[in-house]
């Protein structure tokens, strides 16, 4: 639970979306759909370098 305190809400929830669109992603590319899912599978890492982007500007002004 402390580690859930420390990684906050909103990076959880990102996170959470993130394994979201892998699911959804996942979901399109096995059911035939294979350009749209390889498409939103994308938006995952995207998200995710975002995330640390955002945290690398927030550590850097302390």
């Amino acid at each position: 639970m402390e580690y859930f305190k420390k990684l906050g809400t909103s990076n959880l929830l990102m996170l959470l979306l993130c394994a979201v669109i892998i699911l959804v992603a996942e979901y399109l590319f096995l059911t035939g759909d294979w350009k749209h899912g390889i498409f939103v599978g994308l938006w995952a890492p995207t998200l995710l370098g975002v995330m640390i982007y955002l945290k690398l500007v927030e550590n850097d002004g302390k």
